[in-house]
């Protein structure tokens, strides 16, 4: 399949899709995960600096020149920082967030490798990469990666749908939601340990 069939087919069609990429390796996923990572990560960055020169626009004018100079440099810094942690961030964390599903997808029943895995949870992004830039309606796109990685982990798995949405919901809501409650409450209680008495 190309590119753009596989973009459409993941989009649309994911079952049919998840089932002719079932017996190719799990690299071709992170390279076609790359490339979209690569378009999203420059929008992203278009739309954060599009966003600053709008502020500028309405604030610039009450700044003196000299520090509007700074601030406008340390700015293209942060938008160039931002393209390069979205890249490196959205790599790591696709191969680190498929090592911690495959634990979970493990225990659903899930057997067939953690390639397998890999290319669930790669080619599953392709909504959020393709449209989740976009503001506001990017959340729906969001939704329906979840959607499709869980049809995905279905599909390369060969589970039933329970079973696979069972090792998403674990892995990527409930663990994550326990350890940040967790955290908060540590973080919560360390503050108030640091308040005097009253």
């Amino acid at each position: 399949m190309s590119f753009w069939e596989k973009t459409k087919g993941f989009l649309l069609s994911p079952t049919e899709t998840f089932n002719k990429v079932k017996e190719e390796g799990w690299g071709g996923s992170i390279g076609f995960f790359a490339k979209w990572l690569i378009i999203f990560a420059i929008l992203m960055a278009v739309i954060f600096g599009a966003l600053f020169a709008v502020l500028w626009g309405f604030f610039g004018a009450f700044i003196p020149v000299d520090v509007s100079v700074i601030f406008g440099g340390v700015m293209a810094i942060m938008v160039i920082g931002m393209l390069i942690g979205v890249l490196v961030g959205g790599l790591i964390g696709i191969l680190i967030g498929s090592l911690w599903m495959h634990i979970w997808v493990y225990l659903c029943g899930g057997r067939k490798g953690i390639g397998q895995t890999i290319k669930a949870m790669a080619y599953g992004s392709t909504p959020s990469l393709l449209l989740g830039w976009i503001p506001f309606i990017g959340i729906i796109f969001a939704i329906w990666t979840l959607v499709v990685q869980i049809i995905g982990i279905r599909q390369l798995h060969e589970l039933s749908t329970g079973r696979a949405a069972l090792a998403y919901i674990i892995g990527a809501i409930i663990i994550p939601a326990i350890i940040w409650a967790i955290a908060f409450a540590a973080i919560m209680s360390a503050l108030m340990g640091m308040m005097p008495p009253t």
